[in-house]
């Protein structure tokens, strides 16, 4: 396996530059030393599921950089929702739990790119030599909680345009780039919503000189307007996260790094 480059900044480990993942950021040298033999950087393309509805969980992920991948609950009648959006703030997959359990929902990458990947019962095993590892993660699956929570409430109480706005934000302070990679069908099944009815919400927001359409590609082209269309649900995670796990969740002083 390639070595892993590193910095410190401030005591903390500090996978160099944005092919990093912010959650193992956080980690002290120590404990960084601990996991990093276990890890394994492979690239995942768009589209690639990494789990299945009851599929077990061999591998816990970690996106780096722009990568990103979505939790989706399927339903019956072929439709589904987006309850989860994970990029290098976090981790896919079994990081809390003790042992192979069987996943929930639907893991799919959106963003393509590289991903650190470790077996869960090695991860347990260095989980029980090391405190601060079980403690950050643990605060990791508190955050991701409080994700899937807002998220319930959003598509309660919040416009389909709100939540699209919403979405896209999200996905800019991931990936880094207003040009997002995504069908008007992938973001319409993520939503949660029809097609025709999402692509009103975008004829919309292109009239309003927020988005342009390109071809699988929504560009944002006034990121302000945006933000004031938007929910404060993205907003509301993101001082949770600073709250719970300070520094990890993207920011856009990140981007530049």
């Amino acid at each position: 396996m390639p070595r892993m480059e590193r910095k410190e900044v401030d005591g903390k480990a500090q996978p160099l530059g944005l092919q990093g993942n912010n959650l193992l950021r956080a980690l002290r040298p120590a404990d960084f030393d601990i996991l990093r033999p276990i890890l394994q950087r492979v690239h995942l393309e768009r589209g690639m599921v990494i789990y299945k509805p009851g599929d077990n969980v061999h591998f816990a992920y970690f996106p780096c950089g722009p990568s990103l991948a979505s939790f989706l609950i399927l339903f019956e009648n072929g439709k589904s929702a987006e309850t989860a959006l994970v990029g290098r703030e976090g981790a896919i997959g079994g990081i809390v739990s003790q042992g192979r359990l069987p996943a929930y929902a639907q893991s799919l990458v959106l963003f393509p790119g590289d991903f650190l990947r470790v077996e869960i019962t090695a991860l347990d095993e260095v989980k029980g030599r090391s405190y601060p590892l079980r403690h950050l993660f643990a605060r990791y699956a508190d955050c991701l909680l409080a994700q899937i929570f807002q998220s319930v409430a959003c598509n309660a109480a919040h416009s389909i345009e709100e939540r699209t706005a919403k979405w896209l934000l999200a996905a800019i302070e991931r990936t880094g780039s207003q040009n997002i990679v995504v069908t008007q069908d992938q973001l319409a099944s993520v939503l949660g919503v029809g097609r025709s009815y999402l692509s009103r919400i975008v004829q919309t927001l292109k009239a309003r000189g927020v988005v342009r359409t390109k071809r699988r590609v929504l560009a944002v082209s006034d990121l302000p307007a945006l933000e004031r269309l938007a929910c404060g649900c993205n907003e509301a995670v993101r001082r949770h996260f600073d709250e719970v796990l300070k520094g990890v969740y993207p920011r856009e002083e990140d981007l530049l790094a």
